[in-house]
């Protein structure tokens, strides 16, 4: 299980329509700035849960943050990649923004294939990062762009209409499993398709859409929810959506409690209700996109606040460039824990520890790169295919 950095899928300026200049418009740097802040939790969870494997999950008597970082089961397991595909869909949508107000259809199919070669891209490289960080999420979100490519021209209440309609699709899917289950008939080719049939194309495409770290039942409703939110994050008022986010994740935990409280051996019941992220249930869904709403929120309005803070800018230039430092995390967690043995610490502590000294220096190192040389390098790779 792991999360990942999301590509950044906005320009430093708006795209120009077909055959007329562009006007500059100013990068926004509350989706950098979230970006940059989310890698920490991301880089956390990751470094937890691979530096203490099966250890990593809260039991019986384990302290109130091993429960909350718990990578499988805690409050926060998800949620720092909820964000990034959150804030991916806001990006689509600062991206395609000029053109589908000019309802430019040349350039509309751009931003199309733009999109789609991005996913492609993503989908691909992933597929292959997997080999050497098993769950990564980035050809999960190789789909996610492709779904946004085919989307981005719809209405928001069609955004809204699809990202619910997966969200409640996640939670049948889940439901008719504990029922198969609970009948003792198998479900192992729907649950388990690449284990059973190592990487065969037919498991690939239920891992995508189904039963993967981040499938898109139901993480396409994040991305939805990241499109709507771009068509208007220049203008919303961020701090009633930050409120409104936090207090629909308040009401599902609530609501967890309150239906499931007593009926610990309905398997089928307790699993429906979950706010377990791998049991994917509604309530899940709702409320982890609650919760990452109300740090965009939270977020993009410190940053406008304080835009002119030396602290901002070095934390949205290095949001630039999350795709490398994303796989910077992976390389060093292999070489100083796999390789070299140099960090061979165990327990939550040890962990955050790692993963926030690696943090601190990326970030750094980061901003330091875009300010003297520019694009990162593997964002450069990423724009030079994608667009």
């Amino acid at each position: 299980m792991t999360h990942a950095a999301a590509p950044d899928a906005e320009p430093a300026d708006a795209a120009p329509s077909a055959g007329r200049p562009a006007e500059r418009r100013v990068r926004l740097v509350g989706p950098d700035v979230v970006r940059a802040l989310a890698l920490a939790g991301v880089v956390a969870m990751n470094y937890h849960g691979y530096l203490n494997g099966s250890g990593a999950a809260a039991g019986r008597g384990a302290s109130l943050p091993e429960r909350w970082f718990d990578p499988w089961n805690g409050v926060l397991s998800t949620r720092f990649a909820a964000t990034f595909v959150v804030v991916a869909g806001i990006g689509v949508s600062l991206l395609t923004e000029r053109s589908r107000a000019a309802a430019d259809a040349a350039a509309i199919t751009d931003h199309r294939w733009r999109l789609v070669r991005r996913g492609v891209l993503l989908y691909a490289g992933g597929f292959v990062l997997d080999w050497i960080w098993p769950g990564t999420i980035l050809f999960f979100y190789g789909a996610y762009f492709v779904a946004g490519a085919l989307l981005f021209t719809l209405r928001t209440r069609w955004l809204v209409m699809i990202g619910a309609m997966a969200a409640v699709a996640a939670a049948a899917i889940e439901w008719w499993v504990q029922v198969r289950r609970s009948d003792g008939r198998a479900v192992g080719w729907l649950t388990d398709p690449r284990t059973l049939e190592t990487t065969s194309p037919r498991g690939l495409v239920l891992d995508t859409l189904v039963n993967g770290t981040h499938p898109l039942l139901p993480w396409l409703a994040f991305i939805c929810a990241g499109m709507v939110l771009g068509r208007s994050v220049r203008t919303a008022p961020l701090l009633r959506l930050a409120a409104i986010g936090a207090s629909v994740t308040a009401l599902t935990y609530l609501l967890n409690h309150t239906l499931t409280n007593g009926r610990a051996g309905d398997t089928v019941w307790v699993t429906v209700w979950s706010t377990r992220p791998f049991d994917r249930g509604l309530l899940y869904t709702v409320g982890t996109l609650g919760s990452s709403l109300a740090a965009c929120g939270v977020v993009m309005w410190a940053a406008q606040r304080w835009a002119s803070s030396p602290v901002v800018g070095v934390l949205a230039r290095a949001g630039r460039t999350t795709l490398s430092i994303y796989l910077a995390h992976v390389l060093v967690f292999r070489v100083l824990v796999d390789r070299t043995g140099i960090v061979d610490a165990s327990g939550l502590g040890a962990a955050l520890v790692f993963a926030v000294g690696f943090w601190v220096v990326a970030v750094l190192a980061a901003a330091w790169w875009v300010r003297v040389v520019g694009m990162g390098p593997l964002e450069r790779v990423y724009r030079r295919f994608g667009g």
